[in-house]
């Protein structure tokens, strides 16, 4: 236990940290380092900062507080600070895969490659820290005039298998950057060749294309580029990059190296290993390598990109849009950049900035439909459905005959005019959405599950929530909208089997914890309800959701006609240990079977029809079974075949 944590434990804290940038004051060691936890934890890094120096300088030679300042200073964009922390650690081997490479990266910028070889030897080396030391050890070697001995060491790079894609990219940066053109086309064609260089990490994939139809287009061979490019989008449907890569080959735009020099060439090694970390977790690592990309290469615009993705992922809209600011005008990505600064101006409840904002962009680009989503997304936000339908309109206007890329746009707008109870305005834009775009789920969801909530073309709206659910089986929104289809027709059952599978993909959504307790009610699981409505009640719902959800944990739902009454005797039989569980006064006929408890359709058949496979001709009786034999539940009153 360092020093800090030991005194932590004895001592008050006498500050904490807050969202906003404040004067330091702390009068003690553990006070010091609690609040710069719990900045930090905010990614609040200018408070960290304030807050690891004060705590250092009750205990200047604390190693663990040198190595947190050190990372939040590299977190803030403060590189050259830390490396004064980083010179301090770069024997302390469980903080090398940081501090060394850290300096190494001071090194490239002073062009003193040997020394950045020697740096980048690590004593304990994870397989991403051997990836990162590598590929930049080649880079070194290129740097100091070796570039045949970097082409060998990022050509025969072993490690796992997602190496593969990183390993053959820089490969070919090396070998085009020395002039080995054969070396350099056949590491892309690694690349190419490969379908699951595609998954590993998409975006260093797609860096790679990207440098490959340059490559590709220098030599005169442009239809060939574009041809993979149609290869790729196979793979990648709708990537706007592809798109724009696609408009400047065709357009004759000569497409300038990704990767001009050595510092370039490791810049962009860390920036694919954050991009690639950057899927889910792992936010602290990849803000640092995106930070270290910057220090070597500041204009590197992929970097500025990400981490204003990454502000937006961890819900800092301000620090996005300080990002956004600082890609140049002449960058490809400025137009998604200005796109996407007007969003998080939204974000930030300054939506008359964003509207402003956005309306300036279409202003310059009259027919630019990510203008016009954005634009759209911005009023709707704001639920103002009429402005967001009207920019619509000006969209599809200006689009003239639309394609399979402007699906989009009339599913928004489609939205936008269902909101507005406007549905014969509706309808039509989802029939034209999927003109364009054929199964496309989000719209089979909207269009089915708005078919279902207003009791029409039931059967038809279902199919089309089932087929959206095979098409995206793992988003829990979809499944969500399956379980809750089901609810709305009654079908309790099959309404709690799919709601607890939406749960399960998204147990932190209240939404969906609050259907699934209406489900389990409806089918008299009463204390597993009470239990989903009290876990959606502490996920912060809107107030809506919250009121709705606080009444039913006071007075249940509303009984329905026939089936609540149900409900409430299965649950008292089931409290008080009876079998018999008939709601109604009439006798059971003789292929009648009342669910009981703990059993399952299998067990019934092989209890009363003698064999339990047997299951499948109790669901052929039982149409509301709906072909599933986990539909099923205590009270349930069953048509049994005869036992012959």
């Amino acid at each position: 236990m360092t020093t800090a944590m030991a005194l932590a434990l004895a001592w008050p804290v006498t500050a904490l940290a807050q969202s906003d940038t404040q004067q330091v004051r702390a009068n003690s060691l553990a006070g010091a380092f609690l609040a710069a936890r719990v900045a930090e934890n905010e990614s609040d890094f200018a408070n960290a900062i304030g807050f690891y120096t004060r705590a250092l300088a009750f205990d200047p030679r604390n190693e663990s507080l040198k190595q947190n300042l050190m990372v939040a200073l590299i977190s803030s964009g403060e590189f050259d600070r830390a490396l004064i922390y980083a010179g301090d650690l770069k024997e302390v081997a469980e903080v090398e895969r940081f501090s060394r490479v850290a300096l190494a990266v001071d090194a490239f910028r002073k062009a003193e490659f040997e020394d950045a070889k020697f740096l980048l030897k690590l004593t304990l080396e994870s397989d991403l820290d051997r990836l990162i030391t590598n590929l930049m050890s080649a880079w070194a070697e290129y740097g100091a005039g070796d570039g045949e001995a970097a082409v060998k060491r990022a050509a025969t790079l072993e490690g796992p298998a997602w190496f593969e894609v990183f390993s053959a990219y820089h490969t070919a940066l090396i070998a085009e950057s020395s002039g080995d053109y054969d070396a350099a086309k056949k590491a892309y064609e690694r690349i190419v060749t490969n379908p699951a260089t595609a998954t590993a990490a998409p975006e260093t994939f797609l860096r790679a294309i990207e440098s490959y139809a340059g490559f590709l287009a220098s030599g005169g061979e442009i239809e060939a580029a574009l041809e993979m490019i149609d290869e790729v989008e196979k793979i990648h449907l709708g990537r706007l990059d592809m798109a724009e890569l696609r408009g400047r080959l065709e357009a004759g735009e000569t497409l300038s190296p990704l990767v001009g020099n050595s510092i370039h060439g490791a810049s962009e090694v860390l920036l694919n290993v954050g991009t690639a970390l950057n899927r889910g977790g792992g936010e602290d690592f990849v803000r640092l390598y995106l930070r270290m990309a910057l220090a070597l290469r500041p204009e590197n615009v992929p970097a500025l990109m990400q981490l204003a993705a990454l502000a937006e992922q961890t819900g800092k809209a301000e620090e996005a849009v300080a990002f956004y600011e600082q890609v140049p005008d002449t960058a490809p990505q400025k137009e998604l950049a200005e796109l996407q600064l007007g969003l998080n101006l939204a974000d930030l409840k300054r939506y008359d900035e964003a509207i402003a904002h956005l309306e300036a962009v279409l202003a310059s680009s009259p027919d630019d439909r990510r203008a016009f989503l954005a634009l759209g997304s911005v009023h709707s936000s704001r639920m103002d459905y009429r402005a967001a339908a009207n920019v619509y309109d000006r969209a599809v206007a200006a689009i003239g005959e639309p394609g399979r890329a402007d699906w989009n746009i009339f599913y928004q707008r489609g939205i936008a005019y269902e909101r507005l109870k406007e549905w014969e305005k509706a309808e039509p834009n989802f029939f034209k959405a999927l003109e364009l775009y054929p199964d496309q789920p989000q719209v089979l969801n909207y269009l089915g599950y708005s078919w279902v909530d207003m009791d029409r073309n039931l059967e038809e709206g279902l199919e089309l929530i089932r087929k959206a659910v095979e098409l995206r089986p793992s988003d829990g929104y979809i499944v969500d909208s399956l379980g809750w289809a089901y609810y709305r027709l009654g079908r309790y059952g099959e309404a709690a089997r799919e709601l607890e599978r939406a749960v399960g993909l998204m147990p932190d959504d209240p939404i969906l914890n609050d259907h699934l307790g209406d489900a389990y009610w409806r089918v008299g699981r009463r204390l597993e309800a009470r239990f989903q409505w009290n876990h959606a009640r502490d996920l912060d719902p809107e107030p809506d959701l919250l009121a709705e959800v606080l009444k039913k944990l006071s007075d249940g739902l509303p009984q329905v006609a026939g089936q609540a009454n149900a409900n409430d005797h299965v649950e008292v039989a089931m409290a008080e240990g009876i079998t018999d569980t008939r709601t109604d006064a009439s006798p059971l006929a003789d292929s009648d079977y009342v669910v009981q408890p703990g059993q399952s359709l299998w067990s019934i058949a092989a209890d009363r029809l003698g064999r339990g496979s047997r299951y499948e001709e109790i669901i052929e009786l039982n149409p509301e079974l709906g072909g599933s034999p986990d539909a099923i539940f205590p009270g349930q009153k069953l048509r049994l075949p005869t036992t012959n």
